[in-house]
């Protein structure tokens, strides 16, 4: 058990209006290879955030400060243990966030750094080469009020 020092946001890499469901997630996750999946043993992301700025969870957790074994994802390679995932359909080609999820993400980014204030909050593209989450994170939580303290600038690898 680790303290929770992040949350990662990630975008499902999916067109513009794709619907996502948890059953799509834990079948590009966990199936087989073979399958089509990765054949992980649990998502990536602890939360999802549909196109209609619904928020649904994937993998069961606690709000104290630290992520238990059994709260894991595996969202980002080195990172899992002292982080929490949150993903949002969409994000091929860049940012495709909808209204209703930008105000979703507002509210989860703001509950989070209130639920956890030494946690700082990166874009998955800050730990990895990827272009996940397809927007630039700190100026975005800039934008939307989230205290520097809580904002990385840059990579972090």
């Amino acid at each position: 058990m680790k303290k929770l020092k992040y949350l990662v946001l990630h975008c499902t890499d999916t067109p513009v209006g794709r619907v996502v469901s948890k059953e799509d997630i834990d079948h590009w996750h966990m199936s087989p290879v073979a399958k089509g999946g990765r054949g992980w043993s649990r998502p990536g992301y602890s939360d999802m955030i549909g196109l209609c700025g619904e928020l649904v969870n994937l993998r069961p957790y606690d709000q104290d400060e630290f992520v238990q074994k059994e709260e894991r994802t595996w969202g980002a390679r080195g990172y899992n243990a002292i982080s929490r995932h949150v993903v949002y359909a969409g994000g091929k080609g860049g940012d495709t966030r909808t209204d209703e999820q930008l105000a979703t993400m507002f509210f989860y980014c703001h509950y989070f750094v209130r639920r956890h204030p030494d946690a700082k909050i990166i874009g998955h593209n800050q730990i990895s080469s990827k272009s996940c989450p397809g927007f630039d994170v700190p100026a975005w939580l800039r934008s939307i009020g989230i205290d520097e303290k809580h904002i990385v600038e840059g990579k972090l690898v």
